[in-house]
């Protein structure tokens, strides 16, 4: 198959022919239709997955068709449209046996522990426990499109946060996830305070349906969240990984509000300043959140159709297979709004 792959972290990214896969016994083979270009494909190229086995095929936000099954697997057959959870479960630990498959002790990530999607095929493991079958009105584009943006900002705002309707949210961060969680609070019906420091993105998240946006090069982010939430927010996600965001998020909070960490941290911003004085006097939360469980995409897909959610809505560009090399090692240069997704093999 052909196949994009890297042989040092930071190095060349290329595309070369590389040996078909074959299922294990407990997984499947899929032929990849869609896959989501993501900030943390950079991450792990830039060397900062310690379960990243060099050389690596990254890409992790994939939908596609069964192709091949293994003999142990129960539930799936060849020709089935399906997509994936970018932490998948073993569900045989005690995480995997409470439902918690996203924070597994044996975890199966495409695109980190495992090759991944930026390639013709990709052999996904725990396929039992793991594979989500796409709805029939679903598009492999729109569902390339949940990939882990999507999906952890649905787990971020409804599981971890609890948002309701009568309540107030920001979202530091309009990439993929900020918009995501736009549109996730927009359907629970909440106030929705929007976040960046690019214009493009803010007007984007206006139009997914943020009541209020802030510039963060020209306003003080604090300050005008406070204000326009009268006195700080019930919620607030950073969706950008930074410890500025960080922060922001946490000191725009009224007492008892929940920060969510979604954001991935690079290494200079692992360890924020967190004013735990705040945290403790104010009873703050401070929660992560990680992925989503395949067994709660159902209600997820109900929620979509419900709220009425477009998610081509965030896709503004698609490119082909022989184009990631370019893309990738920019990622995180990028200040272009919504989603690139490969979809041509």
């Amino acid at each position: 198959m052909i196949a994009t792959i890297y042989k040092e972290f930071q190095g060349p990214i290329s595309i070369t022919r590389v040996n078909d896969p074959n299922p294990t016994e407990f997984g499947v083979v899929i032929k990849v239709e869609a896959s989501g270009l993501c900030l943390s494909d950079w991450h792990g190229w830039m060397g900062h997955d310690p379960d990243i086995v060099l050389p690596h095929v990254p890409g992790h936000e994939l939908a596609g068709t069964i192709m091949s099954v293994g003999k142990k697997v129960k539930n799936w057959r060849a020709g089935q449209r399906v997509t994936v959870p970018f932490v998948g479960g073993c569900g045989s630990c005690t995480y995997c046996l409470e439902g918690n498959q996203q924070v597994c002790d044996f975890q199966f990530q495409p695109g980190f522990t495992a090759w991944g999607s930026f390639a013709e095929y990709v052999a996904i493991d725990y396929a039992d426990i793991n594979l989500v079958e796409l709805p029939a009105d679903m598009s492999f584009l729109e569902a390339a499109g949940l990939g882990c943006r999507f999906i952890t900002a649905y787990r971020g705002v409804r599981e971890q946060g609890k948002l309701t309707s009568d309540q107030t949210i920001s979202v530091h961060g309009c990439g993929g996830v900020g918009l995501s969680a736009i549109q996730i609070a927009k359907g629970i019906g909440a106030k929705i305070i929007a976040i960046d420091i690019n214009e493009q993105k803010c007007k984007l998240a206006k139009d997914l349906g943020a009541d209020f946006t802030i510039n963060a090069t020209t306003t003080d982010v604090v300050q005008a969240v406070k204000e326009l939430s009268g006195g700080g927010v019930h919620v607030s996600i950073d969706a950008l990984g930074h410890s500025i965001t960080c922060l922001n998020s946490i000191m725009g909070l009224r007492k008892r509000g929940k920060h969510i960490q979604i954001g991935l941290m690079t290494e200079s911003h692992a360890t924020p300043s967190i004013p735990m004085s705040l945290v403790v006097a104010n009873e703050l939360e401070l929660l992560g959140s990680h992925g989503m469980q395949a067994h709660k995409y159902g209600e997820m897909f109900n929620f979509i159709d419900k709220a009425g959610i477009n998610l081509g809505n965030m896709i503004t560009e698609t490119i082909s297979l022989e184009e990631v090399p370019v893309h990738l090692p920019k990622m995180h240069e990028n200040s272009s709004s919504g989603i690139t997704v490969v979809n041509s093999f």
